[in-house]
């Protein structure tokens, strides 16, 4: 549960035991939930409620699986940032674009919106904090994905969940330096901040 500390610490402590002595390579931030609300409906308890999830959850598990990433990193000396050295990867959305609030019409998700663009600054921040540690640090659309949420708004995406995962694995696989801070999409452009 990504909004409940002690499953988070609990969490890692089960990962450190996993990998022994070894540290962790990649932690992919996804949990992630929506209300259908309108800017004018929007409620307190769920702009909380998703910004808890979707932005505080992220910065929380990356604390505390920022020991294991540093040990991955330092197993690394010299190597250039990439997800093969160690990695968090902050799941994202288009909607969470300021500068591109593409399908305002087709649903406004506020409370989604505003906590994905959040999440994107945290992307931006963790990138410079973990950058000296050796972290790479970037966000990641997936697309607009037949799962429960892409269809919860009563309209079916155009994506698979398997050709998202397959564009998400080879942007993952590319990620390089240039990449830290950066938010992209599952076929590797860059998303407008």
């Amino acid at each position: 549960e990504v909004t409940d500390p002690a499953s988070i610490k609990a969490a890692a402590a089960r990962v450190g035991e996993q990998l022994g002595g070894s540290g962790l390579n990649l932690l992919i931030n996804n949990a992630g939930i929506a209300k259908l609300n309108l800017l004018d409906t929007e409620t307190l308890e769920d702009m909380s409620q998703v910004y808890t999830t979707n932005t505080v959850g992220p910065l929380l598990l990356s604390q505390a699986f920022l020991p294991l990433l540093k040990k991955a990193a330092q197993g690394s000396p010299g190597s250039a940032l990439s997800c093969s050295k160690a990695a968090i990867i902050n799941m994202s959305s288009y909607g969470g674009s300021i500068a591109s609030p593409s399908g305002w019409d087709l649903m406004q998700v506020v409370s989604y919106r505003c906590s994905k663009a959040a999440l994107n600054m945290l992307t931006k921040c963790q990138s410079l904090g973990y950058r000296e540690h050796g972290v790479l640090c970037a966000a990641l659309h997936p697309g607009w994905v037949q799962t429960d949420m892409g269809c919860s708004a009563g309209h079916m995406p155009p994506m698979t969940v398997d050709a998202s995962a397959r564009g998400m694995l080879k942007v993952l696989s590319s990620l390089s330096e240039k990449d830290t801070g950066t938010f992209l999409d599952w076929e590797g452009n860059v998303v407008p901040w």
